[in-house]
């Protein structure tokens, strides 16, 4: 089962600050879902999409190696 926490409990744990989490609930880049006015955000699979960010912006190749560029 997806472990889902409001935008306050996942800044609370760390995972990006609050006012990052609700830019990203704005433009539509935060995994999750509404209930009622709440936002409830997939800690799984924001993890995942942070990661693939870090991989992106890093030049990290699938292996996890640093891409060196010549």
């Amino acid at each position: 089962m997806p472990n889902f926490k409001t935008i306050r409990e996942a800044a609370r744990a760390g995972i990006l600050p609050e006012h990052e989490l609700r830019r990203r609930v704005k433009i539509g880049r935060l995994p999750g879902i509404y209930a009622g006015v709440k936002f409830l955000i997939n800690v799984d699979l924001l993890m995942q999409q942070l990661d693939a960010e870090s991989r992106y912006n890093g030049g990290m190749t699938e292996d996890g190696e640093q891409e060196v560029n010549v």
